[in-house]
């Protein structure tokens, strides 16, 4: 569960474009009941419809993110998590080989 969701910076950056809460559902194919849910602190938001949610607002993902709640993932997020961890393994099977090649 996110924890904080500010649903007054949301409505207001709806309000500022126009849109509805309907419309912001609509946009990631959630049901309004669902968004209700985001919007009392009871539903996460996934990296996806956080960039999704930027789109349409006008902003960037960090900032939809860091209004969304503490634990809301942030696009892209999650692929540089990865490559490092690839890059981690990448450096121990050297250093794997470095010491077979030394023993040797």
């Amino acid at each position: 569960m996110a924890l904080f969701f500010d649903a007054d910076w949301f409505d207001a950056r709806l309000a500022e474009r126009g849109l509805s809460r309907a419309v912001l559902a609509a946009a990631v194919a959630m049901s309004a009941e669902d968004l209700t849910l985001v919007f009392k602190d009871q539903r996460e938001l996934s990296a996806a419809e956080v960039a999704v949610f930027a789109e349409l607002l006008g902003v960037h993902a960090a900032e939809v993110a860091a209004h969304a709640g503490i634990s809301t993932p942030v696009p892209g997020q999650d692929d540089v998590t990865t490559r490092i961890t690839a890059l981690e393994r990448r450096v121990a099977a050297l250093e794997a080989e470095v010491a077979r090649l030394r023993a040797g």
